[in-house]
């Protein structure tokens, strides 16, 4: 149990639980979760279902942090795909190549990414920083500027429906995430990324091809965003290029690093990202409940983020261990 608590898992658990005793004290009703027709409702469901989309990118962008990268276009290609997916669908494409377009869009916008930071050795933030300003202006010139409505059953399913009773998004992001995790810690891939992460110069003369897992990473993320471009379109029923994916990128990014992985690379944590974006649509759902103006919303979830991170530090650990050892010496 020590060992739990010092871990970042630890203490992004008891700031999750926190948080929602918080609102219980407010709002009792707050974990009530009731049976309507077969379907499960209520403010848990509510925040799995509408933080799967910040999940999927947290999701991507843990293993591009763990490369010692960043990708902050994945915003603007949650857009791009959402504008793909309304654009093929009231052309009358099928549901099977609407998805597999969208994905592949992230995919490609993953490896333009992977060839600017992998081999062409430009920094990450300043490469993903093209696409975050171009791909909301190919967003908007596929959309040709409007708000494009999409009226289509199976794909509203994706994101609002149910299989047996428990909401579509949820179920496929939870399998996403345990697929993606048995992958990275089954395999050696997981130990690819970390030890690129940790050293890549090391790593390359070890015999990793350095260059090629970097890219792969950003493959995966821009995979990512596409897919939650997808539940995005189908949760509004609308490609909306301005609004798609607005700072979606800096939830994502606050996620993995409040899980645990570090912005300077090497291990990283399934697990605490997926809790990490967790805790970021409990605190969004919270602020709604306490009617707090969207304007001021970012503020108290930097404060947040911010303690969260304090309490994960060594450093700021021991130096509270050795206030109050001082403290009591000199009672």
């Amino acid at each position: 149990m020590k060992a739990f608590a010092k871990s970042s898992l630890g203490w992004l658990c008891a700031g999750l639980a926190l948080l929602v005793v918080y609102n219980v004290w407010h709002h009792p009703d707050f974990i009530k979760i009731t049976l309507h027709d077969g379907h499960l409702y209520g403010v848990p469901v509510d925040i799995f279902t509408q933080g799967s989309r910040t999940m999927l990118l947290a999701l991507g962008m843990t293993l591009v942090i763990a490369t010692g990268g960043v990708d902050l276009s994945v915003g603007s290609v949650v857009a791009i795909a959402g504008a793909v997916c309304a654009l093929l669908l009231n052309a009358g494409h099928g549901l099977v190549v609407t998805i597999t377009a969208a994905l592949g869009v992230g995919a490609l916008a993953g490896v333009v990414n992977g060839v600017l930071v992998a081999r062409l050795a430009l920094q990450p933030i300043v490469a993903t920083l093209i696409l975050m300003v171009a791909g909301r202006g190919i967003a908007q010139l596929i959309c040709d500027g409007q708000v494009i409505v999409i009226a289509n059953r199976k794909f509203d399913f994706l994101a609002n429906g149910f299989i047996a009773g428990i909401p579509v998004a949820p179920l496929l992001v939870a399998g996403l995430f345990l697929a993606t995790n048995v992958f990275v810690r089954r395999t050696a891939a997981g130990l690819f990324v970390e030890a690129v992460g940790d050293n890549e110069t090391a790593s390359r003369f070890a015999g990793l091809a350095a260059a090629r897992v970097k890219g792969l990473a950003y493959v995966f993320c821009g995979a990512c965003a596409g897919l939650a471009g997808v539940l995005w379109a189908a949760n509004i029923r609308a490609a909306d290029a301005n609004r798609a994916g607005e700072n979606a990128e800096l939830d994502a990014i606050f996620a993995v690093v409040v899980g645990g992985t570090a912005l300077t690379g090497g291990r990283f944590s399934i697990l605490g990202s997926f809790l990490g974006a967790l805790l970021i649509q409990t605190l969004a759902t919270t602020m709604y409940f306490r009617g707090v103006p969207p304007a001021v919303a970012p503020v108290p979830k930097a404060l947040v983020i911010i303690l969260v991170s304090l309490l994960q530090s060594e450093k700021v650990r021991h130096w509270a261990a050795g206030l109050g050892r001082s403290r009591k010496a000199a009672a």
